[in-house]
């Protein structure tokens, strides 16, 4: 059976150490390690967890070497660009929509994020998509650690 690959934001790798998020943040490593999907993340992702805390990037750098790497292409620029003009995150939030572009032009199989202001709600997944079908993309399946993880379960 095919593994899903889930691009990983790096909200995720802070939630292994956060007592709210760490449950299903690290759930979802351990499915990584365990080789059941297989875990994307990008230079935005990289550029990110190199300013985080400490703990964080020794949680990113135990994973780094299993994952799947993106670059920031011309394209995922284009389409980031036609996010912004849509207006639905303001610029402030531009690595955001930038880690939607990048795993749209990869055609990922699922985001993963504790980012519920801006990346895991259902409108600004709406306006997304309607951006991504409108200019030929698929649409992007975003969800929060918590749906994606097994836990340990295999049924």
């Amino acid at each position: 059976m095919k593994r899903l690959r889930i691009y990983v934001d790096t909200s995720v790798f802070g939630g292994c150490l956060d007592p709210t998020f760490a449950e299903w943040s690290n759930a979802l490593m351990e499915d990584f390690r365990a080789d059941h999907s297989v875990l994307v993340v990008s230079d935005v992702t990289m550029g990110e967890v190199a300013m985080a805390p400490e703990p964080v990037r020794e949680v990113f750098l135990k994973l780094l070497e299993m994952a799947e790497e993106l670059p920031v292409t011309a394209e995922a620029l284009e389409l980031l660009r036609a996010y912004e003009a849509q207006g639905i995150l303001s610029p402030r939030f531009r690595n955001d929509m930038l880690h939607i572009a990048i795993a749209t032009v990869a055609e990922v199989d699922v985001v993963v994020s504790w980012n519920f202001k801006h990346i895991v709600r259902l409108d600004k997944i709406r306006l997304f998509n309607g951006v991504n079908l409108q200019l030929g993309y698929k649409p992007l399946t975003i969800y929060s650690p918590r749906e994606v993880a097994s836990h340990g379960q295999e049924d």
